[in-house]
């Protein structure tokens, strides 16, 4: 199944790498992904493409304006077929794996990407996108996020990863699950070694030693986690 990722943004050449390299560039020559970029100024109708102004009330920064977002947004939506408009925000729900594997199943995704001190609140309300966060951090805009949700998005695609298994095997795949340590050649470097097991051939034991050590990271991950969560009461 082939997945269609519409971007719109205020700077869609921060997309040019990202798309011209790597697995993401093959996805696209051999049309298992297609990703257009959009650029909101476009349907300004500022003299001066202008979309952003003054936020009501004062305040830092600039807000981007209803009339080029929901112009840009609604002839883009017209261009196929009918897709889920995602809005990339701080304020959304966290990206998981399973939310990944959720998206990879629906034909079109529509990312909007914010800049400065974002949208006037009534393209949400208005446009209804699902907000979505890569977590509780501010990237500059939303074109960084856009990338990692197409990014996990597209290696689930069939034929993008050209070994399916890789994809099932990831951390994350299973809630909680972290992959098992890899190992390549050489045996031995700086007097690291290779553990045994892995050089003697038994496929059970192999099975075996990966789904123990993948355990105990998941073990400590999940540690961790929990020692990272804030107490209840909101205090540190």
């Amino acid at each position: 199944m082939a997945i269609r990722f519409d971007v719109l943004t205020l700077f869609p050449g921060i997309f040019d790498g990202f798309l011209q390299e790597a697995l993401l560039a093959k996805a696209i020559a051999k049309r298992l992904i297609a990703v257009h970029r959009w650029d909101i100024r476009e349907w300004t109708v500022d003299k001066h493409a202008k979309v952003d102004d003054r936020p009501y009330g004062g305040g830092a920064g600039m807000v981007i304006g209803c009339q080029p977002a929901f112009d840009a947004v609604e002839a883009v939506r017209r261009l196929a077929e009918p897709g889920e408009l995602i809005a990339l925000s701080p304020q959304g729900e966290r990206l998981t794996q399973g939310m990944v594997e959720r998206l990879a199943r629906i034909p079109r995704l529509i990312l909007l990407c914010g800049r400065y001190e974002g949208y006037d609140e009534r393209i949400y309300d208005g446009l209804r996108p699902r907000l979505l966060s890569i977590g509780d951090y501010i990237c500059n805009g939303g074109e960084v996020p856009a990338m990692v949700l197409i990014d996990a998005v597209a290696r689930l695609i069939p034929g993008v990863l050209g070994d399916e298994r890789s994809a099932l095997e990831d951390s994350f795949s299973r809630p909680g699950w972290m992959e098992y340590p890899q190992y390549t050649r050489p045996p031995v470097f700086r007097g690291m070694q290779v553990p045994p097991v892995l050089l003697g051939g038994d496929h059970g034991a192999i099975e075996r030693w990966r789904a123990e050590r993948a355990h105990q990271r998941s073990l400590r991950l999940n540690v961790k986690g929990n020692d990272d969560d804030p107490p209840a009461d909101g205090k540190s």
